[in-house]
């Protein structure tokens, strides 16, 4: 099994900020993350990894982007029992629900068994500096949760 999958949507390239900072953090650990647009990645690729980095904009008022719409659905056939995973996402306040898309990618990974170890990482729009650095830190401490887990097993 590799180690660590990053998916993600993005429409104008904050999601992908936001993917690409996490993507620093955890290279920084040691390790080389897949990183791949929904668009360019089979759901069943999943099943591949140890962690699992899912990442979406909230679209409308509180929904998946299009493009994430098929993979979110044949992800029910899916089994990530063992798991680890997180998501991320970026989001507008202006709109009624915010960063809805985090959650509902959330509550799926928790059905289909794996094990979300960190807060989902909602970022306002496009990521500042500091916010990168936060977003390194997040792939930091998702690998230290993922080197924990291995030396417990």
């Amino acid at each position: 099994m590799s180690n660590i999958i990053i998916v993600f949507a993005s429409m104008t390239g904050n999601t992908e900020e936001i993917a690409d900072a996490i993507a620093e953090g955890i290279r920084a650990e040691g390790i080389e993350p897949v990183v791949k647009s929904v668009l360019d990645t089979n759901v069943s690729e999943l099943s591949d990894y140890e962690g699992i980095l899912l990442g979406a904009y909230t679209w409308g008022d509180g929904d998946l982007p299009d493009e994430f719409l098929d993979f979110y659905d044949e992800m029910d056939d899916l089994d990530l029992h063992g798991r680890k995973a997180a998501v991320f996402g970026s989001a507008d306040s202006s709109y009624s629900e915010y960063g809805a898309a985090v959650d509902i990618l959330i509550r799926k990974l928790q059905e289909l068994g794996a094990e979300n170890v960190l807060e989902g990482m909602k970022i306002e729009l496009n990521p500042s500096n500091e916010e990168k650095a936060s977003c390194k830190e997040f792939g930091k401490q998702f690998v230290s949760i993922l080197n924990a887990a291995k030396s417990i097993c």
